[in-house]
C-alpha cells in the first residue's frame, strides 16, 4: 500500500513540475514577443528611403559599399544592439558634426531638413537594421 502511495504521490508531482515548466516556457516566449520594441518591429523603410535620397544622403552612403562616407552597413555594425546606438545615429544626422570620411579628410556632416522626430527615428532605424 505505501508503494502505490508513493508512485501516486511521484507521478502527482511530475504532472505538476511539467505543467510548471509548460507555464514558464510560454510565459518567456509571451515576454520575448513582448519586448520588442517598436522601432524593431515597425520601420517604414519607404519612408526611410524616401528622406534618405531627398536629403542627398545617398551623395556619401550606400546601402552596402563606402562612397565618401562609410556604408549604411558598416554605420549599423557600429551602432546596432548599443543602448546608446539609436541616438548617436540620431545626433549625427541632426547636428552636422565634423565627420572624418574615408579618404581621410574631414567635413561637417550635413543634418537633416525635418523636424519630423518620427521620421527620424524611423530612418536611425532603418540605417541600424542594415
Amino acid at each position: 500500500m505505501a508503494l502505490v502511495k508513493n508512485q501516486i504521490h511521484f507521478f502527482t508531482e511530475s504532472a505538476q513540475m511539467i505543467k510548471s515548466f509548460f507555464s514558464l516556457a510560454t510565459a518567456s516566449a509571451v515576454l520575448a514577443l513582448v519586448s520588442i520594441s517598436p522601432a524593431q518591429a515597425a520601420v517604414d523603410a519607404d519612408a526611410a528611403q524616401t528622406l534618405f535620397k531627398k536629403n542627398d544622403c545617398t551623395k556619401c552612403h550606400a546601402v552596402d559599399k563606402s562612397k565618401k562616407g562609410p556604408s549604411l552597413q558598416k554605420i549599423a555594425a557600429k551602432y546596432k544592439g548599443k543602448a546608446d546606438g539609436e541616438e548617436k545615429v540620431i545626433k549625427n544626422m541632426t547636428t552636422s558634426p565634423k565627420v572624418k570620411l574615408d579618404d581621410g579628410t574631414e567635413e561637417e556632416h550635413k543634418a537633416i531638413n525635418t523636424k519630423d522626430q518620427a521620421a527620424i527615428k524611423n530612418l536611425a532605424a532603418w540605417i541600424l537594421s542594415q
